[in-house]
């Protein structure tokens, strides 16, 4: 994992819907990832909505992402969540698990999925990249959502006219 924060994509101007996926456990650093991402997501697409849903935890983000990519209510979806690892495999099975259910609704609605559920050894990474600036992985999630959306919305206006 890079320790360098991504650089800002151009300013969406489009009327871009975003939507954040959050989990309730963890709530301290998931709570740092979401306003770092809405923060940044306003910055960037000062004409974009942002909503933000919240699940018990991180093994329920993938349905109401799913429900969220299926009616087409968004132009991005930002997952965003904390997992800490303990002293069992558990931590490393459910972030696989999210990860790959992730990638699969994306792939299957065509809506950009960006995952921020975060697998961590200790909460002092968690404090570094969902507490502060300088490695702050919400402020990414949200830069590349918003390159993502115009990615894909040139792609789209090139298949619809050209």
């Amino acid at each position: 994992m890079s320790a360098a924060i991504s650089p800002k994509p151009r300013v969406g101007l489009r009327k871009s819907s975003f939507v954040i996926v959050a989990s309730q456990f963890n709530a301290g650093y998931v709570g740092g990832l979401v306003k770092h991402a809405t923060d940044e997501l306003q910055r960037l697409a000062p004409n974009g909505k942002v909503s933000v849903y919240e699940v018990p935890g991180a093994f329920e983000i993938p349905i109401v992402v799913n429900e969220i990519a299926s009616q087409k209510k968004a132009d991005a979806i930002i997952a965003a969540g904390v997992i800490l690892k303990g002293q069992t495999d558990h931590a490393g099975n459910l972030s696989r698990s999210v990860t790959d259910a992730l990638q699969r609704i994306a792939v299957e609605h065509g809506t950009p999925v960006l995952n921020a559920v975060l697998s961590m050894e200790n909460e002092m990474q968690a404090r570094e990249r969902c507490l502060q600036h300088d490695i702050n992985r919400g402020t990414e999630a949200a830069r590349a959502a918003v390159e993502i959306v115009n990615v894909m919305a040139d792609l789209r206006a090139k298949t619809i006219h050209g």
